[in-house]
């Protein structure tokens, strides 16, 4: 690469009518060394000669806030007579035409945007606005990062350009220069205010050749091939492709000690490579007697190669989409010039197999190139519409581009059905710079077709679609009939932002992996167990079933958005470049919860391990299940498990790299200190976005952390978290374990343990009880706020926010697990606490007396003596105090009916003829 070159992204909105010229931010330099005295911001009209600049307003955003900070109309200016316009610091040279104070310019995330209407619309402190743009960048630093809002409305699908200050000793600009085509981007280089600007072209050294300058002959006039060396690229072979035949016109192997300059010159015959003619030329790993001439198109995928067409006499497809898929071949012009015609690799792109990247120059053997300034615009774009992101995706940037849906296997013999179709999980249009496709075969584990994707968009709804040319809805990159195998192979998805992934890594590519899906056909499972076990390990391969559905199928995902995983799809009626219609889902698995949780990170105690344990129903099926766990430090989830397999016969399923475990965590992944652990029902990929969760997907949570954050996106009860108190453990390994078996969700029902895995977990006892007496001043400003009536706060959330003051000064997990014992009540603004405190040991219980016996209120004996005003008994506490009421009550409701009786019978006088029957009555009875 050329010294300077750190990045080339960001494509950028320009709005551009036919071919007419257009105005640019060519070039910023918004950060120098020490002070800021020669930042700048250089325009350029793509004329290159002298245009007024009326209509145009420079706006400058803040990353923070995503507001405007400086707003420049530019109406009376314009360009110079090479085109250039410069906004800068007044000690700058060349001077600017628009003088700025020092450090105006700010360093990032920010944004500079150059818009064309009335200057009215735009003012200092207005919001972001996409209206009237007419280019924007959007950038940062690494140190600040943030931009991402600012790159989503100015330049959607592309991220914000990194200015990386350590590229270059002293001052480095961002620069704009033409990538490919009429594709632009930017780079770090030197400044060059008021000049053309340091656009380079990838040069030595690389890890494979590039073609650098060609030049096709007309009558008696030699061709000739320039590339670069790479020394690791081993033996080199030159083939020229007839565009009308598809077979070898010459091959030639390449000499590599002829290099000179670090750049190789290969002649060709004046037979071939013509002017007027169109055809191909390639370079291959290998040697001259492998292309025979006349032998057929390979299917070997070339390092680098350049496809063009003469003049009303373009090249198959076969061998356009073969050996470079997805570009366009060059155009020769109608006239052919005397000595032919001279082409050099001028855009700074750094992918190979691009005729884009060429353009008419003079020639320059064995010296860098000569390219001119160009003076097209920049690609046209529109902001697309209806890009919101579905409520249940991820946010943007949580996640890299997937493998959607699969259809390898077409009814009839054409195959001309075939595609594979990519999704972000943005659910936007998203820039596909430096991903590549790999299709492997099983029988050699080797890559037979490699396709870069680079220049291309996914659609507004984020979905990208190759396949056979004759497929509808139409793909973006087109594909010979029958190119997808029908298995066992593998198709797989690569970011590799220095060239093909099979050139970098020997054997099966992992590094840059992003997703892959193996497949096969029935009995041929066995065959692909190598592409298995080095892009989606541990997993059978997938069966495109053609019984199952009648007519075509596909294999489309359905279960969840993480990458290699082929229990995410199922066969379906394939829906290319629209919604995968997926068979209903199972029911979520009910009454599992997280049991138990340890991390390696608590102790260094020789038997800390990282797990996790869940508790349900003995044999519950877990598919649907996830289980992921999220780090405070760091965005998203660093563990996002599909569950497998079902809780077993004793009601517990063990997550972790521990002994006896039924699914082990992701190689180099565990649980962090501090973080979340949450299980969710997941079809959707909802654990994986770190963002609010539903109800309906979120089955439990444990959050350990005290990340506000965190806390937030993940809904836990009352906002509240559980740390581990390691002083609680006398010895031996720390958990956290659920003691409360049916408040999902509530930090209440945790406590710091011992680790119990496929067992019941320790949990505080009354074995281990003491006895305390506490009077304790106003815990919060909620309680302050209620001196003299505390009677509300100790019915609601006082028993935890008592175990909390506790555990402030214990540091031994007290928890309100601890308190089913103890009795609280109100006395003058005060909180007394008396009765039982559970422990889980005899350590414990030695911990807790400690703390009980410290003096936590100086004035506790006066305060605590007065009357009571409220009185709160925990739960154990409250069944005797109910009983004791209740025959309270009796005892006193019966003294009461005696006491009426005896006075009703002293007042009332008596009946004599009543008494006169009874004696009667009582004189018969003698009888």
């Amino acid at each position: 690469m050329a010294v300077g070159l750190a990045c080339v992204a960001c494509l950028c909105l320009v709005v551009m009518v036919g071919g007419d010229p257009c105005l640019i931010i060519s070039e910023i330099n918004a950060d120098n060394p020490r002070l800021d005295t020669t930042e700048f911001v250089e325009l350029y009209h793509t004329s290159g000669q002298r245009a007024p600049l009326d209509g145009y307003t420079l706006v400058f955003y803040n990353g923070n806030g995503n507001i405007a900070y400086k707003v420049l109309d530019l109406k009376g200016h314009s360009t110079d007579d090479r085109g250039f316009f410069l906004v800068g610091s007044v000690d700058m040279l060349p001077k600017p035409a628009i003088l700025l104070p020092p450090n105006t310019v700010q360093n990032g995330p920010d944004a500079i945007v150059l818009y064309r209407t009335p200057a009215a619309r735009y003012n200092e402190k207005m919001n972001v606005t996409a209206v009237g743009l007419v280019d924007a960048v959007v950038y940062m630093t690494r140190r600040t990062g943030g931009a991402e809002f600012l790159a989503e409305m100015l330049t959607p699908g592309e991220p914000a350009f990194v200015e990386d200050e350590m590229a270059l000793e002293g001052d480095e600009s961002i620069e704009r220069c033409l990538l490919s085509e009429d594709r632009w981007g930017f780079q770090v280089s030197s400044p060059s205010p008021g000049q053309r600007n340091n656009c380079t072209p990838p040069t030595a050294p690389l890890t494979i050749p590039l073609i650098t300058e060609l030049k096709l002959g007309g009558g008696q006039v030699e061709g000739l091939v320039e590339l670069t060396e790479a020394p690791s690229a081993g033996s080199l072979v030159l083939v020229v492709w007839d565009g009308k035949t598809d077979r070898v016109s010459v091959s030639v192997d390449v000499d590599v000690d002829t290099s000179r300059n670090g750049l190789i010159s290969v002649t060709i015959e004046k037979s071939y490579m013509k002017g007027d003619e169109s055809g191909a030329v390639a370079i291959y790993n290998g040697k001259a007697t492998d292309f025979p001439v006349g032998s057929p198109l390979s299917q070997i995928q070339p390092l680098d190669a350049f496809v063009y067409a003469g003049p009303g006499n373009k090249p198959s497809a076969n061998l356009t989409e073969t050996l470079i898929p997805g570009r366009q071949p060059y155009q020769l012009s109608n006239s052919l010039r005397e000595g032919g015609f001279y082409l050099s690799r001028c855009g700074v792109a750094t992918w190979a197999r691009d005729p884009g990247i060429f353009w008419e120059a003079p020639q320059t053997p064995g010296l860098p190139n000569q390219c001119p300034w160009p003076k097209i615009c920049p690609h046209s774009n529109v902001v697309p519409g209806g890009t919101d992101s579905p409520p249940h995706l991820p946010p943007w940037g949580n996640t890299d581009f997937l493998i959607n849906e699969l259809n390898t296997d077409t009814p009839g013999a054409a195959e001309d059905g075939e595609y594979i179709e990519l999704w972000h999980p943005s659910g936007r249009r998203v820039s596909l710079q430096d991903i590549w496709i790999l299709l492997f075969s099983a029988h050699n584990n080797k890559p037979y077709r490699e396709i870069s994707l680079s220049g291309h968009f996914t659609t507004s709804k984020g979905y990208f679609l190759l396949g056979s040319d004759r497929l509808v809805p139409a793909p973006s990159l087109r594909l010979p009939p029958n190119t997808i195998q029908n298995g066992p192979d593998a198709v797989a998805l690569y970011r590799s932002p220095f060239g093909p992934p099979s050139a970098a890594q020997r054997g099966i590519p992992t590094k840059g992996l992003l997703d892959a899906v193996v497949y096969r056909q029935r009995g041929s499972d066995r065959e692909a167990q190598e592409l298995s076990k080095a892009l989606t390990p541990g997993q059978l391969p997938l069966l495109e079933d053609p019984e199952v559905l009648p007519g075509d199928e596909a294999l489309s995902r359905c279960r969840g958005l993480y990458p290699y995983d082929l229990s995410a799809f199922s066969v379906a009626p394939p829906t290319p470049l629209r919604e995968n219609s997926c068979p209903r889902p199972p029911p979520a698995p009910d009454g599992v919860v997280i049991s138990e949780v340890a991390s390696n990170h608590w102790t260094n105690h020789s038997q800390q391990r990282a797990f996790v344990e869940l508790h349900g129903p003995p044999m519950t099926d877990l598919q649907g299940l996830v289980l992921s766990v999220f780090d405070q430090e760091r965005s998203g989830t660093v563990i996002a498990l599909p569950l497998t397999g079902s809780i077993n016969r004793d009601g517990f399923y063990i997550i972790g790299n521990v002994t006896g475990a039924d699914q082990t965590f992701p190689e180099g992944s565990t649980i962090p200190g501090r973080g979340a652990v949450v299980l969710c029902y997941d079809l959707f990929s909802i654990c994986r976005a770190g963002t609010a969760l539903t109800n309906s997907s979120l089955r439990d949570v444990l959050v350990f952390s005290e990340n506000r954050q965190l806390l937030s996106s993940l809904s836990t009860t009352r906002g509240r978290q559980v740390i581990p108190a390691l002083r609680s453990v006398e010895d031996g390994p720390v958990t956290l374990s659920r003691c409360s078996c049916c408040e999902v969700r509530s930090p209440s029902s945790w406590t710091t343990s011992s680790a119990t895995p496929h067992s019941t977990n320790l949990c505080p006892s009354s074995t281990f009880s003491s006895q305390i007496d506490l009077c304790l001043g106003p815990l919060s400003t909620d309680w302050q706020e209620q001196v003299g009536d505390c009677s509300g706060l100790i019915q609601g959330k006082g028993v935890s926010e008592v175990a909390d003051y506790l555990e402030q000064r214990c540091h031994c997990g007290i928890s309100a697990l601890y308190l089913q014992g103890a009795n609280f009540s109100c006395v003058s603004g005060w909180l007394r606490v008396w009765g039982s405190i559970q422990a889980l040991s005899a350590h414990q219980r030695a911990l807790i007396i400690q703390t009980s016996h410290m003096n936590l209120s100086s004035t506790q004996g006066d305060v605590c003596s007065s009357p009571t005003t409220g009185r709160y008994t925990s739960t154990s506490s409250a069944l005797g105090l109910q009983i004791g009421l209740i025959v309270a009550v009796i005892l006193v409701l019966g003294l009461g009916a005696a006491l009426v009786t005896y006075f009703y019978r002293r007042r009332r006088p008596l009946d004599y003829y009543t008494m006169e029957l009874s004696e009667h009555g009582e004189g018969l009875s003698d009888l």
